[in-house]
C-alpha cells in the first residue's frame, strides 16, 4: 500500500521538487501526495487521508502544522531550518502522540556525515575541531542548521560547553584555547551547501566533507523519510532510523 503525504509549503522550492519527485517513477508504487498546504489554503482539508505530512515552510508556520498533525494521528517530518530551541522542543514534545521526525538536513549523505562525526569525535575526545559550511548567496540564516547539528555532536561527546564555540575570528583573538570549537560560514554563488568538519592532530589531520550538488538530494531524503514514517507509532525518530544505522 501506498504512504499518502501531506505537503507543507507546497509551493516554495523544496515544496515543487518533493511533489514533482513523489510523481516520478522511483516513487509511483512507494508514495503519493493526498494534500498541498502553503498561504492561504485551508490545511484542516487538505490533511484529509494524510499518514504523514511533510513541512518545508517557516519556523512559525512549522509549530502550527505540528500542532495539527498532532490532533489528527499524523506523523510529522519537518525539514524546515531556522528554528529556534525553543520551537523545536515543541514539535519534538508532540512525539507522545505522533511519529516525528526533525532534520536540518533530509540528505541521506549529511546524515552519513553527521554518524561519521560521532565516531570521529569519539575515537578523538580531545581533539581540535572546526566546522566550515558553504551556501548559496539567498541562504538567509548562519551556521546552517547541519552545521549547528555537527557541532552539537561535537559538544554532546567531548561535553565541551557553548561559550567554547567560536563564530568565526578577527582581531587578536589569542591562541587557540583546549576544547575550542570554530564555526565558519561562507556565503555565495549557488552552491546548495557543503561541510567540511576538521579534525586537527599533531601532524595530521581527518576532514570529513559532504557536497550536495544538486537540491534534490533534500527532497529524495524527505520522501524517504515520509515512507518511512508513514504508519510509525508515536516517538521521535531521525534520519539515522531511516538509513537503518545508530544514531548520531
Amino acid at each position: 500500500m501506498k504512504a499518502k503525504f501531506v505537503m507543507s509549503g507546497a509551493r516554495g522550492r523544496m515544496g515543487q521538487m518533493i511533489l514533482s519527485l513523489a510523481r516520478g517513477p522511483e516513487y509511483s508504487e512507494l508514495i503519493e501526495a493526498s494534500g498541498q498546504i502553503d498561504l492561504g489554503d485551508d490545511p484542516v482539508t487538505q490533511i484529509k487521508g494524510a499518514q504523514v505530512m511533510i513541512d518545508f515552510s517557516s519556523p512559525e508556520n512549522s509549530i502550527k502544522m505540528a500542532e495539527l498533525c498532532a490532533a489528527n494521528g499524523i506523523g510529522f517530518v519537518l525539514g524546515t531550518t531556522g528554528l529556534t530551541i525553543e520551537q523545536k522542543e515543541k514539535i519534538q514534545a508532540h512525539a507522545n502522540r505522533i511519529a516525528v521526525l526533525v532534520s536540518p538536513n533530509m540528505s541521506l549523505g549529511v546524515n552519513l556525515l553527521f554518524y561519521l562525526t560521532e565516531l570521529a569525535a569519539k575515537a578523538l575526545p580531545n581533539v581540535e575541531a572546526e566546522i566550515v559550511e558553504l551556501h548559496h548567496n539567498q541562504k538567509v540564516d548562519g551556521p546552517s542548521g547541519t552545521a549547528i547539528r555537527m557541532k552539537d555532536i561535537i559538544r554532546n561527546v567531548t561535553k565541551v560547553a557553548e561559550d567554547k564555540v567560536i563564530h568565526g575570528r578577527h582581531g587578536l583573538v589569542g591562541k587557540r584555547t583546549s576544547g575550542e570549537i570554530g564555526m565558519h560560514a561562507v556565503r555565495g554563488g549557488d552552491t546548495p551547501g557543503d561541510h567540511t568538519v576538521y579534525f586537527f592532530l599533531e601532524g595530521e589531520r581527518i576532514e570529513i566533507t559532504h557536497r550536495a550538488l544538486s537540491r534534490s538530494v533534500f527532497a529524495h531524503g524527505a520522501i524517504r523519510a515520509a515512507i518511512f514514517l508513514a504508519g510509525k507509532p508515536p516517538g521521535l525518530y531521525s534520519m539515522t532510523d531511516v538509513l537503518g544505522i545508530a544514531h548520531a
